[in-house]
């Protein structure tokens, strides 16, 4: 196993903690609705990255752009959590 298959794995590893992350997200969250179809398209890159299925750079590619996206979404429902 080489540094790139290493790197794979952790991308991989690193965009399903979002996704649990993601679907974590309160219900009262006015970001949740966005989270859910995001972690959505992130699973189905997921499956799609682990399966074979597709071009692996293209999916890559795609797992990278939801991957950030997520975390957009992540960081600004976090700014809406009130401070105790």
């Amino acid at each position: 196993m080489g540094p790139v298959h290493n790197s794979h794995n952790a991308q991989i590893e690193q965009a399903r903690m979002l996704a649990y992350r993601l679907e974590r997200l309160s219900a009262d969250s006015p970001w949740a609705h966005k989270a859910s179809g995001l972690r959505g398209a992130l699973l189905r890159s997921l499956e799609r990255l682990e399966n074979g299925e597709g071009e692996e750079k293209e999916e890559t590619a795609n797992l990278d752009r939801l991957y950030h996206r997520g975390f957009e979404i992540l960081a600004k429902a976090a700014r809406e959590i009130p401070a105790s």
